[in-house]
């Protein structure tokens, strides 16, 4: 039938558990989740997955990848629209359904994107949904750089964008949080960014002013405002106690990046769902000598993953841990590219594979160390 939809011979990584089986969908929604073979009436019909996985669609709470799509070289532009589909196309294919894509809210002087940059992007992700050309389902994370001067100005343009339900404050002056080291500050700017060293101690200068100035009087305007309106929102970087304590009295839902384990422990113990990156995962440490999400993940205080700046890497980073790693089960760490980060942000409807869910599934080829997407389907449509 053609609102229908059937599955079988599939390893279903449910929750808590995996099982060989199939799975029905009717409308756009799972109707059936059950272990064995089908009825010869329905099997006829079914797509045979002949032993490959099926998973729940990936839900990805904080990626800037569009900004590659949109400024593929300095002082480029591509069109907006034809970059945000390209944007989409390797989302979708990488297994993600739902994501929320980050733009910049307080942006420096040297910086090469613009604020009409970020608004430009903003409105043909709009445009997008509206028009219902976008296969995966889009949102909009703010991404607030709370010591730059115009940070507040700046959020304050995105008031009448609906998309926009999740945002995060951040502050990535040297010497604290991501950058506590400032050597590593030094390798990450001066080489991003081909500065000389006068002109890496002026930025240093300037951005350390700007942090004392705006930091926390930012942070807790944006927070107050996200509170009011029923915004999630989320702590970037936190790197002691005091930082989680602060979240805590903001309101925070999710700790992103947390740079410490005692900081990554405190937010955990607190109830707010802990964040780290995929690649991290896969590459096995952070590229800034932050800690290692592994080591979190076998502490038990990692809730989500985050592809970050790689789509396919939340795929790789699941299989890695469970098969690789064996540091938990595959059906922990697929929770933490689904079910834990749709309840983090208040999607209900997905997230697992469960009667009544959305149908937002993900079919995966195990081949050798890369875990390989074959099919991808949002409300029971196929997008990729």
């Amino acid at each position: 039938m053609k609102n229908e939809l059937i599955l079988k011979n599939a390893q279903i990584v449910l929750k808590d558990e995996m099982i060989n089986g199939h799975v029905h969908v009717k409308d756009g929604v799972i109707d059936d989740v059950s272990e064995g073979a089908l009825s010869s009436v329905l099997d006829k019909s079914a797509e045979d997955f002949e032993g490959d996985f099926l998973l729940p669609g990936f839900v990805e709470l904080h990626t800037d990848h569009v900004e590659g799509h949109y400024a593929p070289r300095p002082k480029v532009r591509w069109n907006a629209m034809a970059a945000v589909l390209s944007h989409d196309a390797q989302i979708a294919s990488s297994g993600i359904t739902t994501v929320f894509d980050a733009l910049r809210v307080g942006i420096d002087h040297d910086a090469d994107l613009s604020y009409d940059d970020m608004k430009t992007m903003a409105d043909a992700f709009h445009r997008g949904v509206e028009e219902g050309t976008l296969r995966a389902d889009h949102f909009i994370h703010l991404r607030c750089e709370v010591s730059a001067d115009d940070c507040l100005d700046a959020f304050h343009k995105f008031d009448q964008y609906d998309l926009v339900k999740l945002v995060s404050v951040m502050d990535h002056a040297p010497g604290q949080r991501q950058f506590v080291n400032i050597d590593q500050y030094a390798v990450y700017y001066k080489g991003k960014l081909k500065m000389s060293d006068a002109d890496f101690k002026e930025m240093c200068v300037r951005r350390t002013a700007a942090s004392e100035r705006n930091s926390d009087r930012f942070r807790t305007e944006i927070a107050n405002i996200c509170r009011e309106r029923g915004v999630i929102l989320a702590s970037h970087d936190d790197a002691t106690v005091e930082h989680v304590e602060e979240s805590v009295r903001h309101d925070v839902h999710v700790a992103e990046f947390p740079t410490t384990f005692e900081a990554a422990r405190a937010s955990h113990q607190a109830g707010l769902a802990v964040l780290m990156g995929a690649p991290n995962i896969v590459r096995g440490g952070s590229h800034s000598g932050n800690i290692a999400a592994k080591d979190l993940v076998e502490m038990g205080v990692l809730d989500i993953l985050s592809s970050d700046y790689i789509p396919y890497s939340l795929g790789q980073a699941v299989f890695r841990l469970a098969h690789e790693d064996e540091a938990i089960s595959l059906p922990e760490a697929v929770r933490m590219i689904s079910d834990t980060p749709a309840r983090a942000v208040g999607l209900e409807d997905r997230g697992s594979i469960e009667i009544g869910k959305r149908a937002d599934l993900v079919h995966v080829k195990k081949s050798r160390r890369t875990p390989v997407i074959r099919q991808v389907w949002r409300n029971g449509m196929r997008v990729a």
